[in-house]
């Protein structure tokens, strides 16, 4: 599994990096990003920062 993040849509809120910075960063524009390394130890919080991301760009696919 892989997050994915729709940048258009991102308004940088940092919720997604504060709940999972396992998987979310900010890029060189201060975009949320996903650096796809998903795995058992940190789906949940992947999954809950997903769930709250308040302009709901974040998707979780089979990669």
């Amino acid at each position: 599994m892989k997050a994915v993040v729709n940048k258009d849509g991102c308004i940088s809120c940092g919720l997604c990096v504060s709940t999972c910075p396992e998987v979310f960063a900010f890029d060189e524009d201060g975009k949320a990003e996903a650096n796809g390394k998903m795995d058992d130890s940190n789906f949940a919080s992947a999954e809950s920062a997903r769930s709250a991301c308040p302009v709901a760009v974040i998707d979780i696919i089979e990669d």
